[in-house]
């Protein structure tokens, strides 16, 4: 399981990296043909808020695996051994539960309505129903997440250090 995490970790994260840079390439071509060029690009600005949404759903799943999340730890600080590590369960199950039942769930039933709708996105002419795929792809991640550190333990969190 934790080989699996692993590896799926490195693929979100290197997906996430070329969203971020395809991001970066549509808001410059947004500006350029805005102001260098005065005839604004139509389909810009939807595709950098489809871009944003897969980024923060992918990158919320990403950053649950690095224990990079916001997050109140005063409670789990304070305890030690065997009732840090069942503390440590609790938070993960609940995590999952969070997931299947709002993200995958949840984010399934909006991606097969949409799409049995045929709802498409104005500029771009996609089916919005696989923009919301990301909703369960992420849940599934997270579920994934949780159940590695269920069975291997909670990962200490990759704190960054600040010099002075």
């Amino acid at each position: 399981m934790q080989k699996l995490a692993n590896i799926l970790e490195k693929i979100v994260g290197g997906f996430v990296g070329l969203l971020m840079a395809a991001m970066v390439l549509d808001v410059t071509w947004q500006v350029l043909t805005r102001f260098i060029l005065n005839e604004p690009s139509s389909y810009t600005e939807e595709l950098a808020r489809f871009l944003l949404i897969w980024i923060g759903l992918l990158g919320a799943a990403y950053a649950y695996r690095k224990k990079a999340h916001l997050g109140l730890d005063i409670l789990s600080q304070k305890l030690e051994g065997a009732a840090k590590r069942r503390l440590d369960i609790f938070i993960s199950v609940t995590c999952a539960l969070f997931a299947v039942v709002i993200m995958i769930y949840g984010g399934t039933k909006l991606m097969l309505l949409t799409l049995e709708l045929e709802q498409m996105s104005a500029a771009l002419q996609v089916k919005v129903g696989y923009l919301y795929s990301v909703i369960p792809l992420s849940g599934v991640l997270i579920v994934l997440f949780s159940l590695d550190r269920i069975i291997n333990g909670d990962p200490e969190p990759e704190h960054l250090e600040f010099y002075e």
